[in-house]
């Protein structure tokens, strides 16, 4: 035996209770938008329009006018909003996850729908109906011995938070979430186990709108508005994960971020300065709900951006007091930086134009670049600095599948994709990286958070609809149905 052998031998993996599993979000998966009491989210304010060039599509996910969240709210709207529909999870969660327990599923990572709790978000009272829902999701899961692991919020607070309220830039929205998160753990305390405050919390430096509530048209200190409104999802956050410690004893409660590893375009100082500056502007999130302060490096920020946090005595306390128990994070490719970008060709990314073109990888369909190592690499870098356990709460492909004639989806590069992914899970654990989890996205196709349609596909499962919301719902498996479900049962060693 090889001395690699013999170590790979004595450090098997994947410990034997990894969760495997897959993941989604209530406003892309559920539906039912205007049933059983639900309230609009700033989710449903997004539209679709087929008739853009491909090439545009990602753009009706930036930015965002008050003529659009005016229209959204008319009864009489002809626009067509796709994360109303979602894939009509609310009437087939049962059929969904009886194939998610097919798979052998040891975990899902969802979300509640705060809208279907509180409508409007400031209500005193919760809405029954709502909570009834997710009683028989969780149950249904728990039949299959499927550990649910839930987001509070995924992109999906209440709409009228932010046309009454300005969105998380009022501190009485740290209240009504606070109200919110002390209704769910409450009620599914002896359901749920794993808790995740604010999905992408990072995502507020591109999309203010969908993350703080923000709206950018005609905002003339945005700057201000994003990291006031992510400051008061600090607090909320850290006061969410000492009344779950409290409600729920045996409870893990997690943060999670947005993470591309940042690369330097070149060995040019310049551009490694730029990307260490580049980097702390995701790590700050996570420095914050992981470490329970804010770090030293970002007075500068703070000053360079013209940014001055409003605070109240206490909130300092309140972060250094319960940071969370974990550090969860999405990633689907690295983006290369430069200190001079203007002068080279960039990449698309994750819900935001990326960096520079690396001529070193491949692309997706969507202009992705994929780079497998830089998982290894985010997981060493983020286990170093924080020594907290890690979960990957999101990595996944999109493409284009075909449903053939035997009702399947060959989808073998999607399997070439996850099989590199995990392939590097497993030296980060051999380095030493204390993984407990990983949800494949979109694990059923659903609506894309990033250009509201269909076509753009990453599950293991088809769903038999079409971008404009038509089709039969019909569920097929595709190729990598059976072989997610090999990697499960082989915890990992067969890929």
């Amino acid at each position: 035996m090889t001395s690699e052998e013999l170590i790979k031998e004595t450090y098997r993996a994947f410990p034997q209770d990894f969760l495997w599993g897959g993941a989604t979000a209530a406003n892309q998966l559920e539906g039912a938008y205007d049933e059983d009491g639900k309230g609009l989210s700033v989710s449903d304010v997004y539209t679709f329009d087929n008739q853009l060039p491909k090439s545009e599509w990602t753009k009706q996910w930036l930015g965002m006018t008050h003529e659009q969240v005016n229209e959204a709210q008319k009864k009489d709207s002809t626009a067509f909003y796709p994360k109303r529909l979602g894939n009509d999870f609310y009437h087939h969660y049962q059929e969904d996850i009886k194939l998610f327990s097919e798979m052998d599923f040891k975990c899902f990572r969802m979300s509640i729908a705060w809208t279907r709790i509180f409508p409007n978000g400031d209500e005193l009272e919760p809405n029954e109906a709502g909570l009834e829902f997710y009683d028989r999701v969780f149950d249904e899961l728990l039949k299959y011995g499927i550990e649910p692991i839930v987001s509070l919020s995924h992109y999906e607070m209440p709409l009228y938070l932010v046309t009454e309220y300005g969105g998380w830039t009022n501190r009485k929205v740290v209240d009504f979430f606070v109200r919110f998160a002390k209704t769910v753990f409450e009620r599914y305390q002896s359901k749920v186990k794993y808790w995740m405050t604010f999905n992408e919390i990072n995502s507020v430096k591109h999309h203010p709108y969908v993350s703080v509530g923000v709206i950018e048209e005609g905002c003339e200190d945005l700057d201000q508005q994003r990291f006031q409104g992510a400051h008061h999802q600090f607090v909320a956050s850290a006061l969410a994960t000492k009344y779950c410690h409290e409600i729920i004893p045996e409870s893990q409660v997690g943060c999670m971020i947005s993470y591309q590893l940042l690369l330097p375009n070149t060995c040019n100082p310049e551009d490694v300065q730029a990307t260490v500056e580049a980097q702390r502007t995701s790590l700050f999130f996570s420095d914050v709900q992981a470490r329970g302060y804010y770090p030293a490096y970002t007075a500068r920020m703070f000053k360079e951006k013209g940014v001055v946090l409003k605070t109240e005595p206490g909130d300092a306390q309140i972060l250094r007091e319960n940071p969370v128990d974990y550090v969860s994070f999405s990633y689907y490719m690295s983006s290369t930086i430069s200190a001079h970008p203007e002068q080279l060709t960039h990449a698309e990314g994750n819900l935001i134009t990326g960096g520079i073109s690396n001529p070193y990888l491949k692309s997706s369909e969507w202009g992705w670049q994929i780079d497998p190592i830089s998982l290894r690499i985010a997981l060493n870098q983020l286990y170093d600095r924080y020594q907290k356990p890690l979960f990957i709460a999101e990595n996944g492909l999109g493409a284009i599948d075909e449903l053939t004639t035997e009702k399947t989806v060959n989808d073998d590069y999607r399997i070439d994709y996850l099989q590199a992914h995990i392939q590097q899970m497993k030296e980060a654990i051999y380095d030493g990286v204390d993984l407990f989890g990983y949800t494949m996205w979109g694990c059923i196709d659903i609506v894309s958070a990033s250009t509201s349609q269909m076509s753009k596909r990453y599950g293991f499962i088809y769903v038999d609809q079409n971008d404009d919301g038509s089709g039969s719902k019909q569920r097929y498996k595709k190729k990598s149905f059976d072989w997610y479900r090999d990697v499960i049962a082989t915890n990992g060693d067969n890929l």
